[in-house]
């Protein structure tokens, strides 16, 4: 099995781990935000927040990060114009990920003030970024 393969596969865990986490913690915050805060509801929802953001979330970004460099290494992608765009997208999530954790902070310390369809709605924002980041790497337009 050679070096490139075994790297990809690891991206692509890393990755569909990102991605699962990043849909699920909104919908989370869904819920969250109809429940009362100091409630048990709350205190069980913060605590499946907190170990979705620390223990799959975080980690799942920084191993997409470590082997989507390492590939763009092996295959010298930096040269691409899709591989620019891509990396564009990433940020964006990356930025929406940071977000996310602004608000699991918020929720933490309960003073959110967003309600269920901002959040139904911020769900959205990963499948966006996902869908334009999954056609950039198969389809490679420029």
């Amino acid at each position: 099995m050679s070096y490139y393969f075994v790297i990809k596969s690891l991206h692509i865990i890393a990755v569909i781990a990102w991605m699962a986490g990043m849909l699920y913690l909104p919908r989370l915050f869904v819920y969250h935000a109809g429940t009362p805060a100091q409630g048990e509801a709350s205190q069980m929802l913060k605590t499946m927040e907190r170990r979705l953001l620390r223990y799959i979330i975080n980690p799942a970004m920084v191993a997409t990060y470590v082997f989507g460099f390492l590939l763009a290494a092996e295959i010298d992608a930096w040269k691409d114009g899709w591989f620019h765009a891509k990396l564009g997208l990433v940020l964006l999530l990356t930025a929406a990920h940071h977000m996310l954790a602004r608000h699991f902070k918020a929720f933490r310390e309960d003073r959110n003030t967003k309600s269920q369809k901002y959040f139904r709605l911020l769900n959205e924002v990963p499948t966006v970024f996902m869908i334009g980041i999954v056609f950039l790497v198969v389809a490679k337009p420029f």
